[in-house]
C-alpha cells in the first residue's frame, strides 16, 4: 500500500466529518479543528442552536464548509436523519465523531430509573445509533471510514455521583472494541478517546475543589482544553492511525498514572 507523506497525514481536504453534540465545549472544539484541517463539517446539536450556528459561522468565516443539523441522536430516526443530512449536504461521509452526552451528578442511592435511562441513552445508545447509521452509509458508498467515540477517564476511574455516567462510558469503550472487530472488514476503523478534566468557562468558579484536586494530581500540570481532545480525534481519524482500531486513547495529562496506594 502507498504510505502518505507526513504532510498528507492530517490533511482532511475533501473529507466530510459529522460531530455530534458540537454546539459547545469539546464538540465545538472538534468541529473547528477538523474544519481547520480542511474537512467539511456537520455540526450536530440537540437544543443549542445558537451555539451550533456560531460554530458554523466561525468555520465559514475562515473559508471552511460547515452545516448545522438538529438531531436528538439518542433516537434512531434522528440519528439516521443526521447521517442523511451529511449525505445530502456534502455528498459523502468519511468520519463520525460520537461526542454527544450528558454529565449529571446524582448519588447512587438517589438515581431514578428515568435519570438512569436518560444518561444511558445520551452517552451510550447515541453512540450505537450513530455508529450504525454511519457504518451503513460508509459501506454503501464503498469508501473507507473512521469513527471516534468520546468516552471518559471515568470509564476506568469512577467518580462519586457518577455511577450512571461511568457505567455508560465504560460501555462505550467496550462497544468501540466490538465495533472495530465487526466493521474492520468493511474498511471502517473505530477508536475511542477518553478525556480527563477539560476546561470550560466558569469551571474554576463552579467546581474549585475538583479543579484544585486535578491540578495537584496531573503530571503535566494543567487542565485539558477542547483542542487537546480534538487533536487526538484528528490523529485517530487520519491516515496516521491507519493500522489502529479498537484503541482507547487517554487524553488526561497523565492523571491516571497516579498510584492507587
Amino acid at each position: 500500500m502507498d504510505t502518505p507523506s507526513p504532510g498528507q497525514l492530517l490533511d482532511f481536504r475533501g473529507k466530510i466529518v459529522v460531530v455530534t453534540g458540537a454546539g459547545s465545549g469539546i464538540g465545538a472544539g472538534i468541529a473547528n479543528r477538523f474544519a481547520e484541517a480542511g474537512a467539511g463539517v456537520v455540526v450536530n446539536y440537540r437544543s443549542n442552536e445558537n451555539g451550533a450556528r456560531d460554530v458554523v459561522r466561525a468555520i465559514q468565516s475562515r473559508g471552511g464548509r460547515a452545516l448545522a443539523v438538529q438531531a436528538d441522536v439518542s433516537q434512531s430516526l434522528s440519528a439516521a436523519a443526521l447521517v442523511d443530512a451529511a449525505l445530502t449536504g456534502f455528498g459523502a461521509l468519511d468520519v463520525l465523531i460520537n461526542n454527544a452526552g450528558t454529565y449529571p451528578l446524582s448519588p447512587l442511592v438517589e438515581v431514578s430509573e428515568i435519570e438512569w435511562d436518560q444518561v444511558i441513552a445520551s452517552n451510550l445508545r447515541s453512540v450505537h445509533l450513530c455508529t450504525q447509521a454511519a457504518a451503513r452509509a460508509m459501506i454503501a458508498q464503498r469508501r473507507p471510514g473512521a469513527i471516534v467515540n468520546i468516552a471518559s477517564i471515568e470509564a476506568e476511574n469512577p467518580a462519586p455521583g457518577h455511577s450512571h455516567y461511568s457505567a455508560a462510558k465504560a460501555a462505550v469503550v467496550m462497544y468501540t472494541r466490538s465495533a472495530a472487530q465487526e466493521l474492520g472488514q468493511q474498511g471502517i476503523r473505530v477508536n475511542c478517546v477518553s478525556p480527563g478534566l477539560i476546561r470550560r468557562e466558569g469551571l474554576e468558579r463552579d467546581w474549585p475543589e475538583g479543579v484544585n484536586a486535578y491540578l495537584a494530581a496531573v503530571p503535566l500540570g494543567r487542565l485539558g482544553y477542547p483542542h487537546d481532545v480534538a487533536d487526538a480525534c484528528l490523529f485517530l481519524a487520519s491516515p496516521a492511525a491507519r493500522w489502529i482500531t479498537g484503541a482507547n486513547l487517554l487524553v488526561d495529562g497523565g492523571v491516571l498514572t497516579n498510584r492507587a496506594y
